[in-house]
């Protein structure tokens, strides 16, 4: 089996909404790799691949420029400081999003 289609089908286990979660979770800055892992179960380079298949090119080019390197994305790398994963008003405005996604 391809590397490509080894990604795919391990992809396909999850519904739309999870998938968005996923791509989602890996745009927000303190969302960690290890938070994403013990949720979906995808390791980091299951992550990068997920984002390749499901962005466009330059959306993922900009979306690995912006992760490469940033030391929030590893939990074992973070500041002491920062102990949360998302901003708390940043969840509610995502489930508003999809709930307007499946009403249009």
């Amino acid at each position: 089996m391809s590397r490509a289609n080894h990604n795919t089908s391990k992809f396909s286990a999850l519904t739309a909404d999870e998938l968005d979660r996923v791509i989602e979770m890996a745009w927000e800055d303190r969302t960690p790799f290890e938070a994403i892992t013990a949720q979906f179960g995808l390791s980091e380079s299951s992550v990068i691949a997920l984002m390749r298949l499901n962005q466009k090119p330059r959306s993922f080019q900009n979306w690995r420029a912006r992760v490469t390197g940033r030391i929030t994305k590893h939990r074992q790398k973070r500041p002491a400081g920062v102990e949360r994963g998302y901003c708390a008003t940043q969840y509610k405005a995502s489930q508003y999003r999809r709930a307007r996604r499946k009403t249009n």
